[in-house]
Order: C-alpha cells, then structure tokens, then sequence
C-alpha cells in the first residue's frame, strides 16, 4: 500500500481534493448535491474539457504547449456542421472535422518543430488565425442542424444510455484508458517522458524527438475537432466562439491533477479528476449561495493551492531519493 501510494501519490491527492470539496458542497448545498440531476449534468459537461486536457497533458509533458485549441474546437464544430448541412452525411461531417484538427496540429507542429518558434508564441498566433479564418468561413453566423438529432452519430456520441447517462462520459473514459496505455506502455509514451525530462539527451538517444514532438500537437489538433464535433452534436447547434470558454478550465484541469508547467512529469489520471474539480465548482459556488463572479477567484485559489501542494510533494519525494542515495553511499 505503501508502495502504491508513493508511485501514485499524484492523482490520490487530487482524488483527495475532489472528495473533499463534494464533501463541502454536499454539507453547504444537500438540495443540490443529494440529488441526481446535478451529477447528469456533470456528466455532460465535463467530458468536453476532461478530452481536451488528456491531449494536453501528454504536450506539457513533453515540455511544448498549445493556445490554439479553443480556435480549433471551433473550426472542427463549424466543419461539421457545415458538411452535415450540405450533405447530411454524418460520417463524411466527421470524417472532415477530424482531418481540419489534423492540419491545425500539423500546422502548429511545424512552427514550432521545423521553424523553432517557441510553441506559446507560435500557438497563440495560429489562434487568433484560426478563429479568424473560421469567423469568417462561417461569415459570423451560427449554424443550426437539429435535423443530427435523428441521426446514428448523435445517439452513439452524446445519446443517452438507458435513457440518463451521457454516452460521451464513457468516450472519455475511452479515450483517458487508450492514452494512459500510449503513455505507460508504449514506446512512444516513453519518448514522451524521455523529452519532458531532457530534451537533448533523448535526442542523443537517438529518440526521434521532432516527430514525437508533431504527433503531439497533430493529437491535440485530432482531439480538439473531436470535442467541436461532440459539442455541435450535444447542442445541435454551432456558434463562431464555440470554444472560447475551454481555455481555463483546461489549464486549470492538467495542473490541478499535477502535470508539471516544466514538462517532464504528469499524469493522465489526475487530469481526470483535476477534470471533475474545475466541473463541480462553479455548480457547487452558485448553489452555496455565492453570486456567478466568485467562480474566477476559487478557481484561482484551487489552482494556486494545488500547485503548492504538488510542489512541496514532489520536494518531499526529491529529498527521500536524496537521502536513500546519500546512505547507500
């Protein structure tokens, strides 16, 4: 148990964390958190952000970052939905979204690998490109398809099994146990970690750390359309901000659940339940009693104290390493 503990402290905390404040908002809040409804809601939201930090925790890892993926949300739902309205072919609708994902994340692979320009500046630019281009593809107007409510790709995405669970709650959890397979069992998870932890060393390795480097950002652009698809499909609908409001909560979610800001350390579990944190706040904040505008000032204190505990964890594992070598010697 000892052993577990120690090799998984990471997500037991944030787990930790999690239980701790359903705990207050339960006691605060028992019409609200006793009650079912709130957890289905929960589980059609949060599944959104929770996909979309899976993709960017492995990118932290691997010391790079991407400001981009709310506009590609965006461009992957408009694509879709676009497509659908032309064609009314659910597939070829899919199939085009997660290719214009992939051309975002190869696009932003490239600056960054090929052009070396550091992946927060080279990101941040193809956003504000991204979101234009598709404002004005879209020409600033929302697009409605609830004719997608009577199709198969909407009953398997986001229907309702046994008419209450959100399917797309069992997608992430698809999705979070195939990347945690890619992460810890594969050799390009290896590579990932070889990266986070010294970038030059893996290269001299011989680990192909300019490919791994764009397979990560053509994964976040793949994951990115997906969940532009989920949402349009969810909501029947596409707006041209659909995913401005991602960005916090994602951050929020990947350091929450411990995923180092140097790179080199993370994990996929603790994103999850860093996931489940950001999503229970605001509904457990407003049933509390307190006004919409205190949401912004917990998340910043949840986020901050966090950190701090993951730090002084990961000092504490540190120096017990420190000292299990200094007495061997």
């Amino acid at each position: 148990m000892n052993t577990f503990m120690l090799r998984h402290r990471v997500p037991v905390l944030t787990a930790f964390i999690l239980v701790a404040l359903w705990g207050v908002f339960t006691v605060s809040s028992p019409d609200t958190f006793l009650y079912g409804r709130i957890y289905i809601s929960f589980m059609s939201t949060i599944p959104f952000t929770a996909m979309l930090a899976f993709a960017l925790t492995l990118l932290i890892i691997a010391r790079e970052i991407d400001m981009s993926f709310p506009a590609v949300v965006a461009l992957g739902g408009f694509v879709f939905s676009a497509i659908f309205q032309a064609t009314q072919s659910p597939l070829l609708a899919l199939g085009g979204a997660i290719a214009a994902g992939l051309v975002c994340g190869i696009l932003n692979g490239i600056l960054v690998v090929y052009f070396r320009i550091p992946s927060i500046i080279a990101t941040i630019g193809t956003q504000f490109f991204l979101g234009g281009l598709t404002t004005v593809l879209a020409d600033g107007l929302a697009l409605s398809i609830p004719q997608v409510r009577d199709s198969w790709i909407h009953t398997l995405m986001v229907g309702r099994i046994a008419e209450v669970v959100p399917a797309q709650v069992l997608w992430a959890l698809l999705m979070v146990f195939l990347l945690w397979l890619l992460l810890s069992h594969h050799v390009f998870g290896d590579n990932v970690n070889f990266i986070g932890d010294n970038p030059t060393a893996a290269r001299m390795m011989g680990v192909p750390v300019e490919r791994t480097r764009l397979l990560l950002f053509m994964l976040m652009g793949a994951m990115s359309a997906l969940v532009g698809v989920f949402v349009s499909l969810e909501m029947s609908s596409w707006w041209p901000n659909q995913g401005q409001g991602y960005m916090l909560l994602v951050f929020a979610s990947v350091f929450i659940g411990g995923t180092s800001v140097l790179g080199g350390r993370g994990t996929l579990m603790g994103t999850l339940f860093g996931a489940c944190i950001i999503g229970i706040l605001e509904a457990g904040i407003i049933s509390a009693g307190l006004a919409g505008f205190w949401t912004r000032l917990i998340y910043g204190v949840t986020i901050l104290v966090s950190l701090m505990i993951h730090s002084m964890l990961l000092k504490q594992h540190m120096g017990s390493w420190r000292r299990l070598l200094f007495n061997k010697v």
